[in-house]
């Protein structure tokens, strides 16, 4: 249903450092890079960075959401180990939770400017 997404950061080249390290732990790579953009992806660009340098500082209760699918348990807790030592916060360690559906295994993060990103893995 969705193609991509694009969140906001107001310092390119410190972001690109955090997701490089986060990304790749769920498989992503950094596959385009312009001036005020980069976008990741496995076989296209699917999660994109896009500069907005004026932007103040989101709190806790402000930036996007996004879920990124991640291939097993170990790979949440790679994308939380990578985030937490690459500048990010902690919004929500590795563990079991509950969906609308099933349980599933995810971690959430802060990246350096407040947006919230999670890692989840779903059983089969």
């Amino acid at each position: 249903m969705i193609d991509h997404v694009s969140i906001p950061v107001r310092d390119l080249k410190l972001s690109a450092g955090f997701y490089d390290a986060v990304l790749g732990a769920l498989g992503l790579r950094r596959m385009v890079e312009r001036p005020a953009t980069i976008g990741y992806g496995r076989n296209y660009p699917e999660f994109w960075l896009n500069t907005r340098p004026g932007m103040p500082a989101l709190s806790a209760d402000w930036g996007a959401h996004v879920c990124l699918r991640a291939a097993s348990a170990d790979a949440v807790r790679g994308f939380h180990r990578q985030a937490l030592a690459s500048g990010g916060t902690c919004d929500g360690p590795p563990g079991d939770r509950q969906a609308a559906q099933t349980v599933y295994f995810a971690a959430f993060v802060r990246d350096p400017d407040g947006n919230r990103i999670e890692a989840a893995h779903f059983p089969k």
